[in-house]
């Protein structure tokens, strides 16, 4: 079993920035793609950024030039720093995960617990 520990949401106001973390842990083979994504209320879930296993990156229109995916693979961990903050911004971003595990031949997606991000005056 992998987990998926996320870190970094809050308040921020517009203008602002925020980097969240996420960890993955467990008998980890390797983690493929990695990514982000974030629902708000009223809306379907969308991915934000996406990051592969050799650093190839994808991020949505919306956040191009403002969000930036990472990843260390050491620690198999992703980040997602976000600058210049704006009200749609607001969401609940969830950490996403392509892992392979050791006695595991297919790759399996996992969700972290989501995080709240608030961009307000």
């Amino acid at each position: 079993q992998v987990q998926l520990a996320e870190s970094g949401g809050g308040l921020v106001q517009p203008g602002g920035s925020l980097r969240l973390s996420c960890a993955a842990s467990g008998r980890i083979f390797s983690t493929y793609f990695m990514g982000w994504y974030r629902q708000a209320p009223g809306k379907q879930r969308e991915m934000v950024a996406g990051i592969g296993s050799g650093g190839s990156t994808n991020y949505a229109d919306s956040v191009k030039g403002r969000f930036t995916i990472s990843r260390d693979n050491a620690k198999n961990t992703v980040y997602l720093q976000m600058n210049n903050l704006i009200a749609e911004d607001t969401a609940v971003y969830s950490c996403n995960g392509v892992v392979g595990e050791f006695g595991s031949a297919t790759p399996r997606t996992y969700w972290g617990q989501g995080t709240q991000v608030t961009v307000s005056s």
